[in-house]
């Protein structure tokens, strides 16, 4: 008797402890799903200029897929903005990029290439239109660029969209009553600084860091567009997404005067087309929303993606990828 004892505890410990493992097993399984293997592969994203949001905005989304998705690689290409980013993912020279929701439009309407397999994974943050002088110019709004050298953007770009939409509302023909230089922010800023020309338009978000940077340097003002929305959707089709905004006196607070400035705003999207696999686009539509904080220290911006508005990529229709990453967090 004295003799089972010990083999019946032993028998029992034995007992415990597979049971045990067998708890920690199934704990481990689901704290942490070993079958989840992440999407891999390489995805080309289409990003804007040198120096301009689009392209910031690429590296640190490229940096947070990075340990989100170790398995993707993800090429970054510049260009000259939006309606080259919409034309390049609808015809398969990319795979995501990001465009203002005009230039999706425009795109659409135009039945360019493509058109029709474009899809929407996120609404991320508004695109501020800014029309940048020097602090002693005679130009206090757009009107007033008659007969001047303004930068309007490079072919192909968000800015240059915008620019002519908004000179022709204040009633100006971009071609003939400006002198146009396709120059876009990562020129702009020096030319208007060296005297080469006497304002640029921008469009991007808050604060772009050229013109803050431009703003330290040299005495600069921007001037009000508030006035133009109306006028602006009277041109019908794409100008529809342009509405007023306001730029807050503190987004470059060594710009002269230092005053809120009533504007126009255009929301951003990321954008892909029905050809990206849902799963991939499931886990990036997520590194996106999950990265917002962390990328928005360094483009501010960011920090206006909101999950509650992501969903409405409208001109698009949302990507089945993205929808379900939507559905995963519903409340």
């Amino acid at each position: 008797m004295s003799q089972a004892l010990p083999r019946i505890s032993r028998r029992r410990a034995l007992q415990g402890s597979a049971a045990a493992l067998v708890v920690f097993g199934l704990l481990v399984w689901w704290l942490l799903p070993l079958d989840e293997s992440s999407p891999g592969g390489k995805v080309v994203f289409s990003t804007g200029v040198q120096s301009g949001v689009y392209q910031r905005y690429g590296q640190l989304l490229q940096t947070a897929a990075a340990s989100d998705l170790p398995d993707l690689d993800i090429a970054l290409r510049q260009s000259e903005g939006s309606q080259t980013n919409v034309q390049r993912v609808a015809t398969g020279k990319a795979d995501f990029t990001i465009a203002a929701a005009d230039a999706v439009e425009k795109y659409q309407l135009e039945e360019g290439a493509g058109w029709e397999r474009l899809r929407g994974c996120a609404r991320l943050y508004d695109d501020y239109v800014q029309l940048v002088v020097k602090h002693d110019s005679t130009v206090q709004d757009a009107a007033d660029l008659r007969g001047k050298k303004v930068a309007v953007g490079q072919p192909g770009s968000g800015v240059r969209l915008i620019a002519e939409r908004v000179l022709r509302a204040a009633g100006l023909d971009p071609e003939r009553d400006v002198h146009a230089e396709p120059s876009g922010i990562d020129k702009a800023p020096r030319q208007l600084e060296d005297g080469e020309i006497e304002a640029f338009f921008w469009s991007g978000g808050l604060p772009t860091t050229s013109i803050r940077e431009l703003s330290q340097r040299t005495d600069v003002r921007l001037v009000r567009l508030g006035g133009l929305v109306k006028k602006l959707h009277a041109q019908g089709g794409a100008s529809r997404y342009y509405r007023a905004a306001v730029m807050p006196a503190d987004a470059y607070p060594d710009a002269r005067d230092n005053a809120a400035v009533p504007t126009l705003a255009v929301a951003n999207l990321l954008v892909t087309t029905d050809r990206a696999d849902p799963e991939l686009t499931e886990r990036l539509t997520r590194t996106v929303i999950d990265s917002r904080d962390h990328i928005g220290k360094q483009v501010h911006a960011a920090q206006l993606v909101d999950l509650r508005t992501a969903i409405y990529t409208d001109p698009l229709a949302l990507h089945d990828g993205a929808r379900r990453y939507y559905r995963s967090v519903k409340p």
